[in-house]
């Protein structure tokens, strides 16, 4: 198994796959480029020998809108023939795909973010009242959460706190921020 080698290369060399089964709509791009704002790119994308993009047709589409002039990129191996590169283009999109959503996690990781200041919209979520995938769109149910925050001095005030609130029943989590 060849090892993952990644190298910056300049946009400008890079292809878009021209039989790229995966569409990206405008929403897709803006989220993927708010994605790469927010966060940078965080995993390379995978490109053929002839700098065709294998993988990551939206995150180029995306950076090439921020106007990024270099991305990062990992190539197939050289070994591998027209077949092989094909089959991997289809299972990175569609292993994705198949993956469901927690809607209980995802409801409470989206209500602490929005909570805590973050535009739930930037990470492709139209509400606080997402759907949960392209079969399925009934909305998730959200629990109404009520919830206290209390600013410590110090970790010792913050442990103490904590453990008053507990022993009066209260469900209770320690965050740092």
């Amino acid at each position: 198994m060849d090892s993952l080698r990644i190298e910056n290369v300049m946009i400008s060399s890079l292809h878009l796959d021209p039989n790229n089964a995966r569409t990206h709509d405008k929403k897709n791009l803006e989220s993927i480029a708010n994605s790469l704002k927010t966060f940078g790119q965080r995993k390379p994308i995978v490109i053929s020998n002839d700098n065709t993009v294998v993988a990551g047709n939206g995150t180029l589409q995306a950076a090439k809108s921020l106007g990024w002039t270099e991305i990062s990129v990992s190539r197939i191996p050289a070994g591998w023939n027209v077949e092989q590169i094909k089959a991997y283009a289809l299972a990175d999109n569609r292993t994705a795909e198949l993956a469901e959503w927690d809607p209980k996690i995802l409801a409470d990781q989206l209500l602490e973010l929005d909570a805590v200041g973050w535009d739930i919209k930037e990470l492709g979520f139209e509400s606080l009242d997402p759907t949960v995938g392209d079969d399925d769109n009934e909305p998730l149910k959200f629990e109404s959460k009520y919830e206290v925050v209390v600013e410590c001095v110090d970790e010792l005030q913050q442990y103490e706190t904590l453990e008053k609130l507990s022993a009066q029943g209260f469900k209770v989590r320690a965050i740092v921020l």
